[in-house]
């Protein structure tokens, strides 16, 4: 178990904004569930759940005094997340007085929803740059008419495939300016390019537009949202991926993005000097590679994250939470880098492209793999031997990974919990639940079993009371289970917590109401207003 006996250092609302403006490090944690977080938080809050602390930490907070600041549903949660991080080595952690009502309290602005400042910034792109829009209703007009326009998806394929706009090829946010010209290779060809929403539309647009792509260029308005609430039929499972761009298509890609991504102050670095600011220490550097998955699991440099750059742009508060970090972004063909780079750095980061230095000798080959810390000692259970407790009348199986997950596919007899709800459990109303004779043995298992271990270790053993369960964990979860030929379980039942631990985003999936597409959209609408009462954005976009 962890220490809570932790002294919980403060920093004010005010501290946390006059860090942000004058753009010095920091990191500002909201360790709710993202289903809260996503009613309300400050526009650079990283949602940070407490249930995913251990295995999220190293990769998004990887220098271990970056100055943090915690807040949570309460001091209670915050306290305990505080008492994890500096277990797990983190030296600077403060509590946010007042928590996000002290923040609100102090004139702080609130927001909604996720990824808001790369989606805010999406909106204040579109006004400044004025980056054109087609309606629904006209690109469909000219999809029906024959007329000579490529549409072009620039979210990611597993999105792109859910639904799509009729005729639409995939071609994600960082591929498309190399990409584009190999699909409209005639600049009287218009092109549109769409998301789910605004933000991959509107940045999509504007980085061909930029690179000074000589073809008409437009936004789908309001995207597969904007599509459907116009009462047009979208289609499902496609799989048009992006086309392989010619050398000459890449050279003009590389030498347009590196133009733009010059303007707005993108330099290179060199590898002696990344080495420097690392063992320096003074510096939190995040290093990513905005290739395709596939092309960084052929050969990567070793210690770059796997982040497709539509995808980081979208997302930029997941990927680097702490505010005022270095970016470094590893170099590659086709203005990639560059173009990516371009977005950060009018985001307000300071952003840097390694040169072009490593050999083949010096690649990694494989998937990205999360950095995590050592796995605690825990009894563990096969799934030989778990197939045949399932069953037992004293015996529980609780999955703590995500409910999505969970809903997907999970070991037979599974329960589903918040594994942060564990420590408050009554057992005894468990067994009820679940129609068993009592709770003896508790099995948690996860995707891959390792948030389950961390979980045994912190929250499900208390060992005060005489009626707590022994505890064990699933080697291998549930992709071990499923390896050995064993069925899973899908359905979202049964369940013993709320299921706030995931926001539903109302642009993703088919079965979304349209009044929340509309309110989703209005909300988008507002973002401008809101970053100007804010005033801690930073962005500088290019006009």
């Amino acid at each position: 178990m962890y220490d809570l006996a932790v002294d919980l250092k403060t920093v004010t609302p005010a501290g946390v904004r006059r860090a942000l403006r004058e753009r010095t490090e920091i990191g500002l944690l909201d360790v709710r569930p993202e289903g809260i977080y996503s009613d309300g938080h400050p526009l650079f809050a990283a949602s940070f759940p407490l249930g995913r602390l251990e295995v999220d930490a190293f990769d998004r907070l990887p220098r271990r005094s970056a100055p943090l600041v915690v807040y949570g549903q309460g001091v209670g949660d915050a306290s305990v997340a505080i008492a994890r991080l500096q277990n797990l080595g983190y030296v600077d952690v403060s509590l946010l007085e007042g928590g996000i009502a002290g923040w609100s309290a102090s004139g702080g602005e609130i927001f909604r929803d996720v990824n808001t400042p790369s989606k805010a910034f999406g909106e204040l792109v579109a006004a400044i740059a004025r980056t054109p829009a087609i309606p629904p209703e006209d690109l469909a007009a000219m999809l029906s008419s024959g007329s000579d326009v490529v549409v072009v998806d620039a979210r990611r394929f597993e999105e792109y495939q859910t639904m799509s706009i009729p005729t639409a090829t995939n071609v994600p946010g960082a591929e498309l300016v190399m990409r584009v010209g190999t699909l409209a290779p005639d600049p009287a060809t218009t092109v549109v390019v769409n998301c789910a929403g605004r933000t991959r539309s509107i940045i999509g647009t504007q980085s061909l537009i930029n690179a000074g792509l000589p073809n008409r260029v437009l936004a789908l308005r309001n995207g597969t949202i904007g599509w459907k609430l116009a009462g047009f039929a979208l289609e499902h499972g496609t799989k048009q991926g992006p086309p392989q761009a010619g050398q000459q298509q890449a050279r003009w890609a590389s030498d347009t993005a590196w133009a733009v991504a010059a303007r707005v102050g993108v330099r290179q670095i060199s590898g002696s000097e990344l080495q420097s600011i690392a063992q320096a220490g003074t510096r939190t550097v995040y290093r990513f590679d905005v290739r395709t998955p596939e092309e960084y699991a052929a050969g990567h440099r070793v210690g770059f994250r796997s982040a497709p750059g539509g995808q980081l742009v979208q997302e930029t508060d997941s990927f680097a939470p702490i505010r005022g970090a270095l970016v470094v972004i590893a170099g590659d063909e086709g203005g990639r880098a560059a173009m990516t780079a371009s977005w950060l750095a009018q985001m307000g980061w300071e952003v840097r492209i390694l040169q072009a230095e490593a050999d083949a000798s010096q690649l990694k080959q494989g998937p990205w793999q999360p950095s995590l810390p050592s796995l605690p000692v825990v009894k563990l259970v096969s799934s030989d031997e778990l197939e045949t407790w399932v069953a037992d009348a004293e015996t529980v199986v609780i999955d703590v990974d995500s409910s999505p997950r969970f809903r997907a596919g999970h070991v037979p007899g599974a329960a589903w919990a918040q594994r942060t709800d564990l420590p408050a459990f009554s057992w005894r109303q468990v067994a009820e639940r679940l129609s068993k004779k009592a709770v003896a043995r508790l099995v948690l298992t996860s995707a891959d079993g390792i948030l389950a271990t961390f979980a045994a270790a912190t929250d499900a053993q208390r060992g005060e009371r005489r009626d707590e369960p022994a505890v064990f964990v699933h080697a291998g979860g549930t992709a071990g289970w499923s390896a050995t030929g064993r069925r899973l379980e899908t359905g979202p039942e049964p369940v013993l917590s709320a299921t706030t631990d995931v926001y539903r985003r109302p642009y993703e999936g088919t079965s979304v109401h349209p009044a929340a597409m509309q309110a989703y959209l209005e909300w988008e609408y507002g973002l401008v207003a809101q970053l100007e009462r804010d005033g801690t954005h930073g962005f500088n976009v290019l006009a």
